[in-house]
Order: C-alpha cells, then sequence, then structure tokens
C-alpha cells in the first residue's frame, strides 16, 4: 500500500548514482515540487531518463538539476531546450545518450513489461544507429534497443486516493503512467489526495500496486496560475 509523505520525506529516497525517471514534458505534467526539492538536496551522480532536457520559461522543471550539475548522464530525446545542458554536452561534462521519441517510450514500455529489446527501424541510416546491434526479420533490418529501467520513478498525476491509485488529466498522460511500470519505487506527486472510492474505476491511470510513496503537490488552481504568470513574465503568452 502507498504512503503519504512530504516532499523532502520523499526525496531522501534517492541517493547519489542512481537513475531516476521523471515524468513530464517541458515542465507540463512534470512533478516540479518533487523536482524543487530533489534540486535542494544533496544528491548528484544521477541518470536522469525524461523525454527532454528542459527549462522552460527559465525557471522550471529539469533545468532545475541541470543548473546544480547533478547530472551525469541523460537519456531522452534532445537537451536543445536547455542551454546549461548543450553547454555541458559539449564540454564533456555530461553523457547524453539520444533516443527517437518514440523508441524512448518504447524502452521504458519494454521495462515495464519484462521485455527483452526494442526493435525498430527508426533511425536506420542516422547517428541514431552507431554503437547499436541490428537485427534481419523477414529480409528488413532493425534496431536493437535494451529495454529502460530505474530505480525511482518520479510522476506527476491530477489525483491519487490514499492506497496509491492515481487519475491523470492532460498533458500528464505523456509519460508518467509508462514510467510507473519501470522503477523499483515510483513517487507520484499529485494535486489532490481523495478517499478511497472517489476515483471511479475508469479514470485509474496507473493503479494503487505499482505506487509506492504519494506526494501532496500544488493544486491544479495554483498550478495553473503559477504557469500562467511564468510565460506571461517571459512574455511566451499573446
Amino acid at each position: 500500500m502507498a504512503v503519504i509523505q512530504t516532499a523532502e520525506q520523499a526525496v531522501g529516497n534517492i541517493k547519489g548514482g542512481m537513475a531516476v525517471m521523471i515524468g513530464g514534458f517541458l515542465g507540463v505534467g512534470a512533478p516540479l515540487k518533487m523536482i524543487d526539492e530533489l534540486a535542494s538536496a544533496n544528491v548528484n551522480d544521477l541518470t536522469l531518463i525524461g523525454v527532454v532536457g528542459s527549462y522552460p520559461g527559465g525557471g522550471l522543471d529539469i533545468g532545475k538539476l541541470s543548473a546544480n550539475k547533478q547530472i551525469k548522464k541523460f537519456i531522452g530525446s534532445h537537451i536543445g531546450t536547455d542551454p546549461e545542458f548543450v553547454k555541458q554536452y559539449n564540454t564533456g561534462e555530461l553523457e547524453v545518450e539520444f533516443n527517437p521519441m518514440g523508441t524512448w517510450v518504447e524502452r521504458i514500455r519494454a521495462g515495464g513489461a519484462g521485455l527483452g529489446a526494442v526493435v525498430t527501424p527508426t533511425g536506420l541510416g542516422t547517428e541514431a544507429e552507431e554503437g547499436r546491434d541490428k537485427l534481419v526479420v523477414d529480409g528488413k533490418e532493425y534496431l536493437v534497443y535494451p529495454p529502460l529501467k530505474a530505480n525511482v520513478a518520479i510522476i506527476k498525476g491530477y489525483r491519487a486516493d490514499k492506497v496509491g491509485n492515481i487519475e491523470y488529466r492532460g498533458t500528464s498522460l505523456n509519460s508518467n503512467p509508462v514510467m510507473a511500470t519501470a522503477a523499483d519505487l515510483v513517487i507520484a506527486e499529485v494535486d489532490e489526495i481523495v478517499e478511497i472510492g472517489q476515483i471511479p474505476y475508469n479514470h485509474v491511470g496507473t493503479p494503487g500496486i505499482l505506487v509506492d510513496i504519494i506526494v501532496q503537490g500544488n493544486s491544479f488552481e495554483d498550478r495553473k496560475k503559477y504557469f500562467e504568470e511564468l510565460w506571461t513574465k517571459n512574455n511566451k503568452l499573446r
């Protein structure tokens, strides 16, 4: 059964050198409170598995971790939206394993399902095939990728009940549900914690059996206001 902890307590489960998955895309559908707490902790040499390296609005998401140089390796699709990531990559301080976005999420799905590999033609004839094993099936060539798993997954949901069933909303569906299947420890940050039975069974995106820790994040209304202020301040809203 999942337990309810503060963000500070939950981050105590993350140690230096671990592989950590963090859900979300450019800050949206991301566990921002947990990221802030992790950025304040003395936890370094992380292997971060996230869809993109990002520092949207110049002030949130996993860019706080890159600014602190807490990440030694990044496994994702691109880093161009985070200037600090790009700088560290160019100077050799950061190791990056680039994946086509669909391949990246399928590797996590394979990790959660206990599969041995992802076999895909995507990337053939490009730099993506460098160092990759290849497989020929029915005369067609494929690249072979190992599955992705992590010590800890930090996911973001809309609501959780007190046994850890998670309901998602909007962009949080992008990578959070699949990450919940592919880590030894799953920490779910949510807008709201409700009583058992308040989330209709057909709205449960991740069952509580997969969730170890629930963290109360900011409310949906507070998050909406935060993003509006952030993007307005940076002239991103017209």
